[in-house]
This record gives C-alpha cells, structure tokens and sequence, in this order.
C-alpha cells in the first residue's frame, strides 16, 4: 500500500466545469487535446512534481467514474496519493469539496484549474516556495499588456487604469492550509477566485511570475492553440516506407562498365539506353518504389533523350528530387549484386563509399552468383537487386 504520510502538499484539479464557451457536448476537462483529455494533461504535470503530493480531482457527479478511469491512468503508480470527488454548482463550492479530503499531513494546499492544462511543473513548483517562503497566499500572473479602460453600465469610459499596477492572474495558486480552510469557513459570497477568498479572510497575497503556456482553454480558438502545442512538443514518430527494385543487363563488350557509379577498366560493360548501370538502377526502382512514385521505366524511359549514355549518379539525384519533393528522406539502401564479374569484394568499401555520398544515405553492398545457373551463372550479365528504407 503507497505510504501517503510524506505528502505535504495537495494539489486541488478542479475539473467540474461545463466548458459552455467552448462549445462541445462533453465537460471541458474531458474534451481532447491531441491524444489525451484536457484533465490528463493537466495530471501529467501534477504528477511529474519532484515532491509526493496529495492529488485531488473534483469532477462532476455525471462524469465521476470517467475522471476516476483518467486520472488513476495517468497516476499509475502515485494511484495512492489520488483522490476524485464529486464538485459543486459553483467553482467555490467544487473546492471545499476537495479541501474536504486533504490528507492530514498536508500543509499547503494548491488550487488548479485543469483548463490550465500545459501550465509547466517549474511554475507549480514556484507557487510551493512561494508559500513555505512567506507563509501567506501566492498566485502567479502575468503583466497586462493591453490598456485597461474603466466603463460605466453605458458602457461609457470613465477613466483608464494604470495597467503596469494590474497582472492577469494564473493558477495553481498556493496557500497555508490552515488559513485557507479558515478562510473558506468564514466565506459568505462566492469570489472569483481563491485568492479573493483569502484576502477577504485578511490574509496577504504575493504574486509571483506566471508563464504564457498557464493560459486557460475556455473558447474553440484557446483549444485550438493548446492543440498547437502539444503538437510542437510531442516527439515526432518517423513514418517508414519500404521498396525492392530490381535491375537487369547484358554485357556488351564495345562499351566500357559502369557499376555502383564507378568505373571498371578491363570488364566488359553494360547494353542499354543509358551507362547501362544496373546498381544505380536497381537503387532508383526502390526508392521510388518505397516513396508511390512508380519505376525507373516510366520515370526516365528510354524515349527521354536526356539520359542517352548516361552515368547512374544522374538517375539517382533526379530521383531524390521526386523523393525529396514527395516529403520522404532516406533511411538506408542495400544492393546485392548477382553477377560473375566483375568481382565485387576487392572494391565493396569503394563502391558503398561513392553510393553513400550519392543518395545521402548509408548505403551497403553484397554480392553473389548463382553457381552457374542462368544467364548471371553462364556470364552474360549482371542483375542487382535493391531494398530501400524511406522516412517521411
């Protein structure tokens, strides 16, 4: 059973709100922002403190049994530090609910709002020092930078305020739990905030600096900017695309070979269109076989003059374009070469050295022969076979 005698703090979620401005059939703690609810974003933060702390949630009655699935998914192994109880008509009434199960070892308390959901640990933190450091309220907030005009019921200007005196106040915000209790007790309006409960209580009040990700998410375009967000900060999990190309040619003993983008003096070379460069050929049929974007054929056919003689180094950079272009990059390529000659291994660091610089990529190469069978086996020509890992 989880030892919860070392929490001396609680943080208070209050998570029972309608969310009416945000305009979703679904509370506002349980509307999602990426992959997960408002609420357990919130939960994430609470839970990464770096001091055991007494997490209670307030939900409403309807949504009880949902928060309790969401926020013991999110505690885990802190499950014991957790509590979810049911809030009240009112944001004031929703926190005495929770005060009502501090633990006894608790003394300070903090009030959250779980729209406040990417509020970061370092300011939850601040507002705990804050409170063992002066004993009083403390509340995070921001400096107004627009200019603040006083109105009249006609909504007639009576005079502008002094805006460098005024912040926009943020949550957690932090308090004695003695005097927060007490000052509870003696509440007889409903306030705003609590911190306006604690004042009212004569108690002091210390801001200390908020943060703009502690924004609160009340209408469709606040959701839409904490959807932003946490997009930005999710790691990006790379798509990965697979494709085989294969390449055949005879030998042709007029012309000179190219093979892996590399001359080969005293060999016979390659018949075709092109340098007749099957290896590079082989590369490209895969890479636009991974990427959807067809084969070497109907990409750079034979009726395109541009590739008359030649050399496989231009297949490949005009077929990184259309990767490129297509959003992808490349991960890896690996060729086999099926072929009596020329002898691959004496000039395989050579070759995979020209290739990796080619494609931009790590490239390995092999090589066997097929113990004389076909027309590999009976010297007639080369076929190269190519798998290529794409990443988008």
């Amino acid at each position: 059973m989880t030892d919860t005698s070392t929490a001396t703090t609680a943080v208070i979620i209050v998570a029972a709100g309608s969310g009416t401005r945000l305009g979703r059939p679904e509370p506002k703690a349980f509307v999602r922002v990426g992959r997960r609810t408002i609420l357990e974003h919130a939960l994430e933060t609470v839970f990464s403190l770096t001091e055991p702390a007494q997490v209670i949630v307030v939900a409403p009655s309807a949504m009880l049994e949902d928060a309790r699935v969401l926020a013991e998914g999110v505690a885990d192994a802190a499950v014991g530090f957790l509590s979810v109880v049911t809030g009240g008509d009112t944001r004031q009434q929703s926190v005495a609910a929770g005060l009502a199960h501090l633990l006894p070892s608790v003394e300070t308390v903090l009030v959250h709002d779980a729209a406040r959901a990417l509020t970061p640990v370092a300011l939850i933190e601040s507002v705990i020092a804050g409170v063992r450091a002066t004993g009083g309220g403390v509340i995070p907030g921001l400096p107004v930078a627009d200019t603040i005009k006083q109105t009249d019921w006609m909504g007639q200007v009576e005079q502008t305020l002094d805006r460098s005196a005024l912040v926009s106040v943020q949550t957690p915000q932090g308090f004695p739990r003695e005097h927060l209790l007490a000052a509870y007790a003696a509440a007889t309006e409903d306030r705003t905030d609590d911190a306006a409960v604690f004042s009212a209580a004569g108690h002091t009040v210390t801001v200390v600096d908020g943060d703009d990700r502690a924004f609160k998410i009340t209408t469709p375009w606040d959701l839409r900017r904490a959807e932003a967000l946490v997009h930005e900060s999710t790691p990006r999990v790379a798509s990965q695309r697979i494709g085989t190309g294969i390449d055949v040619h005879a030998f042709d003993l007029g012309r000179p070979l190219w093979l892996g983008g590399v001359y080969w003096p005293d060999e016979p070379g390659l018949a075709g269109h092109s340098d007749g460069d099957a290896v590079c050929h082989a590369i490209c049929d895969a890479l636009l076989a991974a990427a959807g974007l067809g084969d070497i054929g109907s990409r750079f056919g034979t009726a395109d003059s541009r590739f008359v003689e030649a050399h496989g180094d231009v297949f490949i950079q005009e077929t990184l374009e259309l990767v490129h272009g297509a959003g992808f990059s490349v991960g890896n390529v690996a060729v086999q070469v099926v072929s009596n000659r020329p002898k691959i291994a004496p000039r395989r660091v050579e070759l995979e050295a020209v290739l990796t610089e080619l494609v931009g990529a790590p490239v390995s190469v092999s090589a066997t022969t097929t113990d004389g069978l076909g027309f590999t086996g009976r010297g007639e020509g080369v076929t190269a076979l190519a798998t290529a890992l794409l990443l988008s």
